[in-house]
């Protein structure tokens, strides 16, 4: 059985991991970042599941993954100029929302971003426009463009 996306077909398990996602693609060494979630991290998880999420920066793809064990659970796309990254696209698996999934790898990459100190954020994506007005301390990180 297949899906109706728009003009396109797809098969119910490319369905449940979305459009562009790659289940099957996991970080590899060659991945610049790839950390295990620490405890005490503001989303609805619990502390024992959070062991299990990995971030990674997939710069080949220009997407930050989040994992959940073996499933790829959420990608937050950037395109990265050399002075600003654009956070273009938040997208969490259909079957694993509701879980904060797209808090947490909005507020890795956003770490990552800031621990690197040598860009500024241009929050493209809905969600991550949201995720700064929700954590306002975080705002100095936010590319401010020129008024005209």
């Amino acid at each position: 059985m297949t899906q109706d996306v728009g003009s396109r077909q797809i098969e119910p398990e490319a369905a449940t991991h979305g459009i562009l996602l790659n289940p099957t693609r996991r970080p590899t060494a060659s991945t610049e970042h790839y950390a295990r979630i620490e405890p005490g991290c503001r989303h609805r998880r619990t502390l024992s599941v959070m062991a299990d999420l990995l971030f990674a920066d997939d710069k080949t793809a220009s997407r930050y993954t989040l994992h959940d064990g073996n499933d790829l659970v959420s990608v937050l796309d950037y395109r990265d100029d050399g002075r600003t990254v654009a956070l273009t696209r938040a997208f969490t698996v259909p079957t694993f929302r509701g879980h904060g999934y797209a808090a947490v790898i909005t507020e890795r990459a956003v770490d990552a971003i800031e621990r690197a100190g040598d860009r500024e954020i241009l929050p493209v994506c809905w969600y991550v426009g949201e995720w700064f007005e929700a954590h306002p301390e975080r705002a100095g990180l936010v590319h401010r463009r020129p008024a005209s």
